[in-house]
């Protein structure tokens, strides 16, 4: 059985329809990325299946049990958590309190103060740094680390990489990697290509709010990426 499944999925911002009857599912311990260009939908996707943007059509399953109508608060309590575009600290606490609140309205299980800082060892020589003071990979790490605090059976992780140097980049993704190692199941966002093919088990491809490619990362090529990334028709060429 999926551990997500997403049947139908439809959001709207108003009049507008920002994802289009998207279906695809997860299993436990697997890694999907979501790729697309900006305003392709990947953000309101994220944002409807954690919760805090309302669900216009379709259902959306967890461990087989409907939480299409959940508060954002029942699925974390349900296993869902989300590390939003912005990471979104609090920047007056430090990074050990940023951490501990999410751990006190989350889910008890191995996921820790202890070992969040053995998954995350950057996290451990700025844990009495104030978030406010971070720079922006460390910055999301913290934001990596939150997430895991509620002890998630599914990790959502919105543009993974925006706005970080290259050495940030490196460093988040060797802890990515050792938490897919471990079993985690994750849902990233990444606008990274390569990036998005070397680290996930599949791939879907969004396009003005539909999914227009899908498949395990090895059996696709790069160019069939990218001429569904910008919605060119086979053979046709990018200028």
């Amino acid at each position: 059985m999926s551990l997500l499944e997403v049947d139908g999925h439809v959001a709207r911002h108003g009049l507008l329809t920002a994802v289009h009857g998207i279906s695809f599912s997860i299993a436990a311990g697997e890694v999907l990325a979501i790729v697309g260009a900006n305003g392709a939908g990947k953000t309101t996707l994220f944002r409807t299946i954690s919760g805090v943007h309302p669900l216009a059509g379709g259902t959306i399953r967890l461990g087989g049990s409907d939480i299409s109508g959940f508060a954002p608060h029942r699925r974390v309590a349900a296993g869902i958590a989300m590390v939003p575009e912005g990471r979104r600290l609090f920047a007056d606490m430090n990074v050990t309190e940023n951490l501990a609140i999410a751990g006190e309205n989350g889910r008890k299980g191995e996921w820790t103060l202890a070992t969040v800082f053995d998954a995350l060892p950057q996290l451990k020589p700025i844990a009495r740094v104030a978030a406010g003071g971070l720079s922006g990979g460390q910055r999301q790490a913290v934001a990596i680390g939150r997430a895991l605090m509620s002890n998630p059976s599914l990790l959502l992780l919105d543009e993974v990489s925006l706005g970080l140097s290259p050495i940030a980049v490196e460093g988040l993704y060797a802890s990515l990697g050792a938490l897919k190692s471990s079993g985690t199941t994750m849902i990233v966002v990444e606008q990274d290509l390569d990036r998005a093919t070397g680290f996930a088990d599949r791939i879907v491809c969004m396009l003005e709010g539909r999914a227009v490619l899908e498949d395990k990362s090895g059996a696709l090529t790069r160019s069939e990426i990218a001429a569904a990334y910008f919605g060119l028709e086979a053979g046709e060429r990018m200028h």
